[in-house]
């Protein structure tokens, strides 16, 4: 074969490679709207869209995730920070819901970060963190990273990110349990044995504006992701509170001041309680399950009442934390000040079953009570007079 033939025999080939390469993959939004996707745990204006361009406002710190689940997948996208040392990530693998005590799905983090953060690295330290795209994983997770790593951090082999407003390119390949991070063309960081290894894939909120554009999708062939391998489907859950403020509850009159929205928190100061009444949300639920985490002063007494949960607009509270008396006591040999719980109540006819955990507590705390009054209402938080700061609420019927 002469050389200029085989010449164009070889770039056709390539070509007609790189178009096979290229096949399969679909845009993860339409460019008009965020269809397909759920905002798990931000405002309603944290996420928006305009001219194919998705945009975060980075407050509260959450995470916007996709309707279904994912096993095997080429991820392709571009992301720009707007401010000098921006944070977000994309959550790979991920959980319906934040996990305890923390505004983050549980999965493996892609990393998304600005080089103006570097001013956080203490270099007498060892690394813990770059901005050239790390993977790891969060709250349960687990990876066993490639390359230069700390602990199950794996570090990229090469500084190729652009600092803001340039715009980057990420190339996340996820095949059976093997994860690989592609920075503007080359393959720096990722892990093995990932778990889970199947799940949600969310982009994250976390304090500075961030844009996304050109996210599409190339999906794999199955390699048997099993129910134990994979993260736990949604089962409809409506997050209550936004991050922002107390849009979708009903404030009570006198107690307002001492309720404190507080970026994922929302805090209540200790004050008198006299007359409190709950925090209701304005939705209503009859048989289903409620979610919340809270976390007590470290100074908390937990021989007195601290902490109560509300259901169906009864005033008083149908789950107490620490001693005290109501249809189900959680507490107090279970609960230490300073840490995050998180009680998952069950309602089912006049039968509740409420679950005290801390995060990866393999033997939570499960008591049963009986509920008396009214068989639908909102659901509360109980104003005891004690200084608490609750979050992640949850909610489905």
């Amino acid at each position: 074969m002469k050389p200029a033939i085989l010449l164009c025999a070889l770039a056709f080939s390539t070509l007609l490679s790189h178009a096979a390469d290229e096949e399969g993959f679909v845009p993860m939004f339409n460019g008009k709207d965020l269809s397909g996707w759920v905002n798990a745990n931000c405002a309603p204006e944290t996420w928006s869209i305009k001219d194919g361009v998705v945009s975060c406002t980075g407050i509260p710190t959450g995470a916007m995730r996709t309707e279904k689940q994912y096993e095997n997948f080429i991820l392709e996208c571009e992301w720009r920070h707007l401010t000098s040392g921006g944070n977000s990530g994309v959550f790979i693998w991920g959980s319906p819901i934040s996990a305890p005590g923390v505004p983050f799905l549980r999965g493996i983090e892609v990393q998304v970060l600005d080089h103006g953060y570097m001013k956080h690295a203490d270099p007498k330290k060892p690394r813990w963190f770059t901005t050239h795209g790390d993977v790891f994983p969060i709250h349960g997770a687990t990876m066993e990273p490639h390359g230069d790593h700390n602990g199950q951090r794996s570090f990229p082999s090469e500084e190729r990110s652009k600092p803001s407003p340039e715009w980057n390119h990420y190339r996340i390949t996820g095949n059976n349990g093997t994860l690989t991070l592609a920075v503007n063309g080359k393959i720096v960081s990722g892990g093995d044995k990932c778990f889970w290894r199947k799940g949600y894939l969310a982009l994250e909120s976390e304090g500075a504006p961030v844009e996304f554009r050109n996210v599409r999708i190339k999906e794999l062939p199955s390699t048997g992701a099993t129910e134990a391998d994979s993260a736990p489907l949604d089962q409809g859950w409506k997050h209550l509170y936004n991050g922002l403020d107390l849009r979708g509850w009903k404030v009570p009159e006198g107690s307002a001041p001492r309720w404190k929205p507080s970026n994922w928190n929302l805090k209540l100061e200790a004050g008198d309680a006299t007359n409190a009444t709950p925090l209701w949300s304005d939705a209503e639920i009859a048989n289903g399950e409620f979610i919340a985490d809270f976390q007590l002063p470290k100074a908390a007494d937990l021989n007195t009442v601290c902490a109560g949960f509300c259901v169906r607009g009864e005033k008083n509270p149908a789950v107490l934390i620490g001693s005290g008396k109501a249809p189900i006591v959680l507490g107090p040999d279970k609960v230490k000040p300073g840490k995050w719980y998180r009680v998952r109540l069950k309602l089912e006819g006049n039968k509740a079953t409420a679950t005290l955990t801390e995060p990866q507590d393999a033997n939570p705390q499960v008591v049963e009570g009986v509920l008396e009054g009214a068989k639908k209402g909102p659901v509360g938080v109980a104003d005891l007079g004690t200084a608490v700061t609750f979050a992640n609420f949850f909610v489905r019927e």
